[in-house]
């Protein structure tokens, strides 16, 4: 597995992640995954931060302090020591980090600036999602979304959106589950728009990790953006 490194000093990492690799296990499937390289070039790192529990078996989740979905791309932060994994969770839960995505969506979204401010809860129907509005289930958490239109396109006759996305909250598929609410899902999502049409070029979700900022422990603002895929590049020309 090759992964390119973005950043690193003594106490964080950060790289770049493919899409189509997972964060971390999820206690089904043997795939390769971030956690795996981490293992691999970075073994010191094997007890630093917090494990998760699948079915009664522990998942080991080291450096990870928040994470990105299978098939989104882009820059993701690891911590190198259990100092470092407080001093970026610090950071996450105080909204210090600033975290900027590029999404493609489906259909023209109306206006071109616009804040999703919906909290979210798990859906009825599939474990496996979260949903933004009414029918959510169990406990509801403040989620804020904050998007710009960059470009309104027709591919194929198809409408969408391409979208540079500011999310204020952290919560688990707050983008995909707050574009589904206002009826823009996420391209090529198979979660949560399993019937919807990918643009040309993409095959895997429309949606990258394009730059994150956060203090260092020496105090120092870092900003990171790693190359935006080609298929996003692309976008902008057409």
């Amino acid at each position: 597995m090759k992964i390119k490194i973005l950043y690193e000093d003594s106490n964080i990492l950060a790289i770049d992640k493919p899409s189509g690799i997972a964060v971390h296990p999820d206690g089904r499937s043997r795939e390769k995954t971030i956690t795996d390289w981490v293992l691999k070039n970075y073994p010191k790192m094997k007890n630093v931060g917090e494990s998760m529990f699948f079915e009664d078996k522990e998942i080991k989740r080291p450096g990870v302090v928040h994470r990105l979905d299978k098939e989104t791309s882009g820059v993701l932060l690891l911590a190198k020591n259990t100092k470092a994994y407080e001093f970026l969770k610090s950071q996450f839960q105080e909204r210090v980090v600033k975290k900027i995505y590029n999404a493609v969506v489906s259909g023209h979204v109306k206006n071109d600036h616009d804040i999703i401010n919906k909290p979210i809860g798990r859906s009825p129907k599939d474990f496996r999602r979260r949903l933004a509005g009414r029918g959510a289930r169990g406990e509801l958490k403040e989620a804020v979304t904050e998007y710009i239109v960059l470009k309104r396109f027709l591919d194929k006759k198809i409408k969408y959106s391409y979208l540079e996305v500011r999310p204020k909250t952290g919560r688990t598929h707050q983008i995909r589950a707050h574009m589904k609410y206002i009826n823009h899902p996420v391209a090529c999502d198979t979660l949560y728009n399993p019937e919807g049409k990918c643009p040309k070029g993409f095959k895997r979700l429309a949606l990258h990790a394009k730059s994150i900022e956060f203090n260092n422990l020496k105090g120092d603002k870092i900003k990171i953006e790693p190359t935006l895929p080609k298929e996003f590049k692309e976008i902008m020309v057409k």
